[in-house]
Formats: C-alpha cells, sequence, structure tokens
C-alpha cells in the first residue's frame, strides 16, 4: 500500500511532465525547423537543377549564333554518310584468310590486296572525319563556355540550336563507337594491309599511290582504331585539349556546360511535361546518347570526375533514367559508363553507384 507521501510525489512527477511536454514539443519543432533552414541554405546544385525544355528536334540558330553554327553544320551534314559507311562495312576477312593460308598463290594475294585497299581508304576517311569533329566540338565549345552569359544554363536555353548541335556530335559519337565495337573486320583490315605494305616496300613493290597511307599517318589510325571507343576518346582528347589551350577560360567553364547539358536531358527524359512534347521515340533514344555522352566528356575533364560526391552530375539519377527504360534499348549505354568511363572504379566512387552499374 501507497503512502500518502508516496502519492504526492507521483502527482508532483506527472505535473512536472506535463509542463515538460509542450516544451518538448516546441524544442523539437524548433529543431526540425532550423534543420530545414540549414538544408534551404546548404543546398547543393543538384538540387537546383536546370528546368527547361532544351528543344533537340527543332531548334534554329539565332543570328549570334549563324557563323558557328554554320561552320558546324558542315561537319554534321557528313557526319550520316559516315554512320552509313560503317553500318555497310562487311570488310575482307574471306580474301584475307585465304591470302593467308596460300601465301604462294599470287593471285590469292592480288585478291585480297585489292579487297583491303579501298577499305583502308574508307577507314582513313573515318579518322579524317574524327578530326573535323574534334574541331566543331572545339567551336560549339568556345561558344557555349565563352563569357556572353553568365552560366552555361543561359548558354544552352538562349543558344540551343549550338546545344542541339553538340548534342549532335555526342549522338553520333555514341552510335559510331558501337557500330565499330562490333565489327572486328575493322582492325584485321588495317593490320593485313600495313603488314602487306611493309612487306611491298621492302620487295620494291609498287603500291597503289592513290590509296597509300604512310608510316606516320599508318600509326596514327592504328592508335585511334585501336581503342574501344575511338571516336569517344577522340572527343575526350578534344574537351582535355580545348581546357588545356584556353587557360584564361575557368575550367568550371567547360565542366558546368557538360553538367548542365546532363541535368538537362535528365530532367527531360523523367517529366512527363517534357517528355511528352517529343514528337518522335528516336529523340527520347538520343535524350538518352546524348546524357550518357556528357557524363562521359565531363568524367575525363573534370579532375576528380563524374562520380565523386562533389560532382555537380546526379549520377544515381542518370544512372535510374537509364534503367527505368526497356533494358534492350539502354544496354549499350549502360556498358559505356561501366567500361569507357575513368573515374568509376575509384575508391572515391559511391558503393551505391557501383552496385547500380554492376
Amino acid at each position: 500500500m501507497l503512502s500518502r507521501s508516496d502519492n504526492d510525489g507521483r502527482s508532483e512527477s506527472r505535473a512536472r511532465l506535463s509542463l515538460l511536454s509542450p516544451l518538448r514539443c516546441a524544442l523539437y519543432q524548433w529543431y526540425r525547423n532550423m534543420g530545414n533552414l540549414l538544408k534551404v541554405l546548404t543546398c547543393t546544385d543538384l538540387e537546383q537543377e536546370p528546368n527547361f525544355f532544351l528543344d533537340f528536334e527543332n531548334a534554329q540558330p539565332t543570328d549570334a549564333e549563324r557563323e558557328v553554327w554554320e561552320q558546324v553544320d558542315v561537319v554534321l551534314k557528313d557526319a550520316k554518310g559516315i554512320l552509313d559507311e560503317l553500318q555497310a562495312y562487311k570488310g575482307a576477312g574471306q580474301e584475307i584468310r585465304e591470302a593467308i593460308q596460300n601465301p604462294n598463290d599470287e593471285r590469292l594475294q592480288e585478291q585480297a590486296w585489292a579487297a583491303v585497299v579501298p577499305l583502308v581508304g574508307r577507314l582513313k576517311k573515318f579518322f579524317e572525319f574524327s578530326q573535323r569533329l574534334e574541331a566543331a566540338l572545339h567551336s560549339l565549345l568556345g561558344a557555349l563556355t565563352s563569357e556572353t552569359y553568365d552560366d552555361p544554363t543561359q548558354h544552352l536555353e538562349r543558344e540551343q540550336a549550338l546545344a542541339k548541335q553538340f548534342a549532335e556530335i555526342l549522338h553520333f559519337t555514341l552510335r559510331f563507337d558501337e557500330l565499330k565495337m562490333t565489327n572486328p573486320a575493322i582492325q584485321n583490315d588495317f593490320s593485313y594491309y600495313r603488314r602487306t605494305l611493309s612487306r611491298m616496300r621492302i620487295n620494291n613493290v609498287p603500291a597503289d599511290g592513290e590509296n597509300e597511307v604512310n608510316n606516320e599517318l599508318a600509326n596514327r589510325i592504328s592508335l585511334f582504331y585501336a581503342d574501344a571507343t575511338p571516336m569517344l576518346k577522340a572527343l575526350s582528347d578534344g574537351t582535355t585539349k580545348f581546357v588545356s589551350e584556353n587557360k584564361n577560360l575557368p575550367i568550371e567553364n567547360t565542366t558546368d556546360c557538360l553538367s548542365t547539358m546532363a541535368s538537362v536531358c535528365k530532367v527531360m527524359l523523367e517529366t512527363p511535361e517534357y517528355r511528352s512534347r517529343f514528337t518522335s521515340d528516336e529523340t527520347v533514344s538520343f535524350c538518352l546518347r546524348v546524357m550518357v555522352g556528357v557524363i562521359i566528356l565531363y568524367d575525363y575533364v573534370h579532375p576528380v570526375g563524374a562520380f565523386a560526391k562533389s560532382s555537380k552530375i546526379d549520377m544515381k539519377g542518370c544512372i535510374k533514367v537509364l534503367k527505368d527504360q526497356p533494358p534492350n534499348s539502354v544496354e549499350g549505354l549502360l556498358n559505356a559508363l561501366r567500361y569507357t568511363t575513368k573515374h568509376l572504379n575509384d575508391e572515391s566512387t559511391n558503393k551505391t553507384i557501383k552496385s547500380m552499374l554492376q
């Protein structure tokens, strides 16, 4: 049985608790509000993604854009023809095998050489186009990173025709590399050509002067095709070169342009209102390729890459957008992030991002 003093003590404790409860609620609410305030004050760029529609289908150059746009347009007009030629590239595998298996049969040697020479002319044309593409990229980067506007969002929103051309270069690049990766005949043909040409020179046998590739050019072409993604490497090297040659231009001007483009693509793909404005399903594929392309360029150009915590690209969001598409349509793009980026396997890369790409 409780004494009167015990009952009085318990009543006093309950009274104190009833007084503290409102105080606790007030303190909790204060901490919660302060937390929200701090979140607003310390929000990152990723929480303020650029939110506008970049018209990849219909953007037309303004008078201010026209000079650069026309320079780049000359190059892009040839891009489709390059892809068509690469897609139709069958190689001279049969002729080369027969020539190697019958080294003393002059007729088969001549047939193999006659089959390979025009193909090498085509491979040389692709390589030379990569150089033209790099020059076009430099022109676009020069315009899109200039001091004309305060930030990359304004550049991309107000110079949509140039942004569209930049996107077309990235789209072409990833498509070219996808086709090249599935065509081993390219490297086999060029290797056979170099070996045969070397023997011909040793034996003083005249070669076809019009299609002959000298040693210096042959080395450069060989290095180009030795890379798994040659066109992307040419663009990455070109972007890095642009940054190093423009020392008066902060590197952030270039990296922020790339990260903003990635964010714009992601937002358009995940926002039903924007996505409904695409008039073709191909624009979705185009947008996905462009997003992956700028991520890879950013990863090569930025000192710590696209996967670091300090990256201005929402990598988790971009990967989620890719994985929300039909699987067969994006596996090549996911592989591009897995195998052609520079910093994915760095220790600083978030484990969640690595697991999302596994």
